[in-house]
């Protein structure tokens, strides 16, 4: 691999606001109606809750300076943590990110409201296969941010070069038993639970009790070997040789190998039996108090050069066929970010009732 990639991406965000104070920014009589914004209007400052490490803050800087408002972000380490603070109301955010599958469940509870596209031109920049994906049937409720996998990041110096290519060396107590203690798995249910699932040979949107039970099981036979549940520093974690062994994000997890200068002792990879393939969206909760704002920081992200910037800073695929001639070559030739095979790829769909199940699955297993 190459240093080029190397950016200065640890950064703080811009503002942070304890949640309690955010509450009182939410369902203000003086905020706009979507369907009245136009264009390039703002109607005040931008809240933004997002994944941590996956916005570009020179394009938050620039957003901000451009309409001339503060730019104010959070962050949360999984859908099922970031759903409920939205669903209740009052969260004070303008625009979240909320995953495929997230996407159907907060369409239907009504938590997400639909877009106006007039006032969101670069929406028509996207890649026609992320204009009505299967969460979002009409497209009227998100716009793609960014894409990518799920797999798992390994220290070949200590694994070896013929480290096999398998969930099970989380999962199988044989293979795992030289590094107990030196792995991670990601703190969230779906994702986790559904590593399990396809180590198994299971689909990781299974709805039988019995095979999430047996995936459960796995969770629960290999937390004394493991040395945490994150979904935020795993990378630092390998890259620092805390662990062998860590579950995660492609982008993250190469940003974390290709800063170091022995970057050619770690690789990623998805496991054999399969993995999650992702997209993430852009949405406004159904009472942002500035969905102007939220319009325009949509649009914003959806110009061509800007969605380039954000690909070539988080590594992460961009749904924006509009911006891949300002991606940078080796982002775009890179097979861990824009992998050429995607067959034995699967999204998480939305399961409906039987998401209650993970959740309290994944409870279950940690302890």
């Amino acid at each position: 691999m190459t240093n080029r990639f190397r950016r200065t991406r640890r950064l703080m965000p811009l503002a942070v606001l304890p949640l309690l104070s955010l509450a009182a920014c939410g369902g203000g009589d003086d905020s706009s109606a979507a369907g009245d914004c136009e264009a390039g209007q703002v109607d005040g400052d931008l809240y933004l809750y997002n994944w941590s490490e996956y916005m570009d803050p020179e394009l938050l800087e620039a957003f901000a300076a451009d309409y001339g408002i503060e730019v104010i972000e959070d962050n949360y380490d999984s859908n099922e943590a970031m759903q409920p603070i939205v669903a209740a109301g009052n969260s004070g955010y303008d625009v979240i990110v909320p995953s495929d599958y997230m996407v159907s469940i907060m369409i239907e509870e009504g938590s997400i409201q639909p877009l106006n596209q007039a006032a969101i031109p670069n929406l028509s920049n996207l890649d026609p296969n992320f204009v009505k994906p299967d969460y979002d049937p009409t497209g009227e409720y998100t716009a793609a941010y960014q894409w990518g996998t799920t797999g798992i990041g390994v220290d070949l110096t200590v694994m070896g070069e013929d480290t096999p290519r398998t969930w099970g060396l989380i999962f199988d107590p044989e293979l795992a038993a030289n590094f107990d203690g030196r792995m991670t798995l990601l703190n969230d249910p779906r994702e986790t639970l559904g590593a399990a699932l396809k180590y198994l040979g299971y689909s990781l949107n299974s709805t039988s009790e019995s095979e999430l039970e047996e995936a459960k099981q796995l969770i629960v036979d290999a937390v004394p070997r493991i040395k945490a549940f994150d979904s935020d520093q795993y990378d630092e974690l390998l890259a620092s040789g805390e662990t062998l062994v860590s579950h995660g994000y492609s982008g993250n997890m190469l940003y974390g190998i290709i800063e170091l200068d022995n970057a050619d002792d770690y690789t990623y990879f998805v496991p054999d039996e399969g993995g999650t393939i992702w997209t993430d969206n852009m949405a406004i909760p159904f009472d942002a108090p500035h969905p102007c704002t939220a319009h325009t920081f949509i649009n914003f992200i959806l110009d061509a050069e800007n969605g380039a910037a954000l690909t070539n800073w988080n590594l992460y695929a961009s749904p924006n066929a509009a911006s891949e001639p300002f991606i940078d070559a080796e982002v775009l030739e890179n097979e861990i970010i824009y992998p050429s095979d995607t067959s034995k790829l699967e999204y998480i769909q939305n399961t409906g009732d039987f998401e209650t199940n993970y959740s309290d699955a994944f409870s279950e297993a940690k302890g």
